[in-house]
């Protein structure tokens, strides 16, 4: 069950795009959805704070408090890898949407036939993203980690430690290179090793400034001097790449 939310202070389009959203789902066999509208970002974070957060956010962009692009980075902040698709009257904030890390921008009023395009290509890459995982040896036992939910991982004495959204996880002892045992993350485009005990994951990068990387919560990590240059190159083209026409 897929979980939507929608978001516009303007209650008739508020409810003119759950129609085009249900229309959609009707128009998808098999696939399941429930829809969640609010009429301002706050109520919106709230719930994603409380309950979690959605799939994929539908969020109009000029908003009365908080507008779409401020809710779009709370949410990120909060760690939430779900799909952002901004709807708007304007065009004048698609480089600020580039900044949450939306998957598209569309300008007001929405085509049903260019809509359902975009949600086709948004659930695909959802899809793709959410099966990829590693396993990992802890004191505890195997653990499945999502590639999407993992900052990133650095060698912390004798075990690689993992900062994923929704906490910290210690592998045991580890008796390899860091670089060996962080090639399954290393193979995913998202991943970039950075000196010979870290390796971050790009999708939760926020930006780059010298040798500092800030990530979507806040935090920043220490880039290895001799390896910054080249992160904030690969930062750039992931970005690139990720706002290509699908």
């Amino acid at each position: 069950m897929l979980k939507f939310a929608l978001c516009d202070d303007d209650r008739q389009q508020l409810k003119q795009t759950v129609g085009l959203l249900e229309a959609y789902l009707q128009a998808c066999p098999g696939l399941e959805g429930r829809i969640a509208a609010f009429t301002s970002g706050q109520a919106l974070l709230k719930q994603a704070e409380v309950q979690g957060g959605f799939d994929l956010y539908l969020l109009d962009i000029l908003m009365p408090g908080l507008d779409g692009i401020q809710t779009g980075r709370r949410l990120r902040a909060l760690g939430d890898g779900g799909e952002i698709l901004y709807l708007t009257s304007s065009n004048d904030f698609a480089a600020d949407s580039y900044d949450v890390q939306a998957f598209f921008y569309l300008l007001k009023p929405v085509e049903e036939k260019k809509l359902f395009q975009v949600l086709d290509g948004a659930l695909e890459k959802l899809q793709r993203r959410r099966s990829c995982a590693v396993m990992v040896s802890t004191a505890g036992g195997p653990r499945r980690l999502l590639l999407e939910q993992i900052r990133y991982v650095e060698r912390t004495g004798r075990v690689m430690r993992f900062y994923c959204t929704h906490g910290t996880v210690d592998t045991q002892t580890i008796r390899s290179s860091f670089r060996e045992m962080a090639a399954p993350l290393l193979a995913d485009r998202r991943f970039r090793l950075c000196g010979a005990s870290l390796a971050l994951n790009l999708q939760h990068v926020a930006g780059v400034n010298g040798q500092r990387a800030l990530l979507d919560n806040g935090e920043t990590v220490s880039l290895p001097r001799k390896a910054a240059a080249e992160f904030k190159k690969a930062w750039g083209s992931y970005w690139l790449e990720e706002f290509a026409p699908w």
